[in-house]
């Protein structure tokens, strides 16, 4: 796509880009955008892409304009200026992240989902159930560390005040709409409601930033054996859908990061609860009365388990496999997932705990099962 694009902006010029797709295709072009406009001066691929896999160079100047429409409900990928790629090196996912790369326009038609198979709504739209949960309880913007210049000012800056806004609007629209769209293609409010929230949920990431989930997906997804979910059977390789690889690591995240931001984690909580149940009651006997009450102490201290606890039930309305064994790895593989995120600084690092290899080996194994 990038010699593609090249090769027609030297011969004919290009007034601007338009990507028609989901999040992959809306990425390549920001990519292929990006380069075009400015060819790395060395000739190196990774110039901008994201230390440490690349030199993480800032963008040096404007794009083309850049339409954006999404044929998805999940990445929000219209709204930042992140693109996603696979590593094939380093067995990994990594990417380019600069606001120079969000679209100039993105246009969020439900007219464009409305053939949207299931598993792909189902998984598209955990994707935004994530990223609106991992930007609400991120590492807060007040503590991240300081830049060596504005220039070098990092797209992800943490959770912060105007993020918090879209991402817990993201989350309650998610929570309600999304087992309406997965289970009925035709209900058009449902749709639409699941493009808002990741139109939302992209505003609220985009600038706070993913953590955890998202940094361990990314050697799930990349280092996948023999797995082909139900519904992509047609795939000539295997595969994990993105929102899948996202999603099987949440619950033993937040149980991790659960003590780092107890009232973050128990408020997600409680909007999956009351979109669960209509009364917002907790899991493990705890509603959200009991929560603001006496026993706040100890509701605090199992925050995390809350949290984790309404995914689960999220996943298990949705009939999605629990566990990475169940998407075919096993403890032999721990060291090489452990090892496919430690390169994902941009996301681990806004993990409200720290995490290092040692916590990471522990988090896989937690996911297991």
């Amino acid at each position: 796509a990038i010699d593609y694009m090249s090769r027609l902006h030297e011969s004919v010029g290009l007034d601007g880009v338009v990507a028609l797709g989901g999040g992959s295709t809306i990425d390549t072009a920001k990519a292929a955008n990006l380069y075009t406009c400015h060819p790395p001066s060395s000739g190196d691929f990774y110039q901008y892409v994201n230390p440490v896999v690349g030199k993480g160079d800032p963008v040096p100047g404007p794009l083309l304009d850049l339409i954006a429409i999404p044929t998805t409900a999940g990445t929000g990928s219209e709204t930042t200026g992140v693109a996603i790629f696979d590593d094939i090196p380093s067995r990994s996912k990594t990417g380019i992240a600069h606001r120079r790369l969000k679209p100039t326009i993105g246009i969020v038609d439900p007219d464009n989902t409305a053939t949207l198979p299931m598993e792909v709504a189902k998984y598209s739209g955990l994707d935004v159930l994530c990223h609106a949960i991992e930007s609400y309880t991120a590492l807060p913007y007040t503590e991240r560390p300081k830049p060596q210049s504005p220039l070098h000012r990092p797209a992800y800056q943490g959770s912060n005040p105007i993020s918090d806004v879209w991402s817990l609007h993201a989350l309650r629209t998610a929570a309600k709409y999304l087992p309406r769209a997965v289970n009925d293609p035709d209900d058009e409010e449902a749709r639409s409601n699941m493009l808002l929230a990741a139109a939302s949920a992209g505003v609220g990431f985009g600038n706070a930033g993913v953590h955890l989930c998202h940094g361990m997906s990314y050697p799930v997804a990349s280092q996948v054996k023999s797995y082909v979910p139900p519904g992509y059977e047609g795939a000539d390789h295997a595969l994990i859908p993105h929102g899948h690889s996202v999603i099987v690591n949440a619950p033993a995240v937040f149980r991790f990061t659960g003590r780092a931001a107890p009232e973050r984690h128990l408020e997600c909580a409680r909007i999956l609860a009351a979109a669960r149940n209509d009364t917002g009651e907790l899991t493990r006997s705890t509603t959200a009365r009991g929560v603001v009450g006496s026993s706040m102490s100890r509701v605090s201290e199992d925050a995390g388990q809350y949290l984790a606890d309404e995914i689960l039930h999220v996943m298990d309305a949705l009939n999605v496999p629990v566990g990475l064994r169940a998407l075919g790895y096993d403890e032999d593989d721990l060291e090489s997932l452990a090892e496919g995120t430690m390169p994902q600084h941009r996301v681990t690092k806004l993990s409200p705990r720290p995490v290092g290899k040692k916590e990471l080996l522990q988090l896989f194994s937690d996911a297991l099962e």
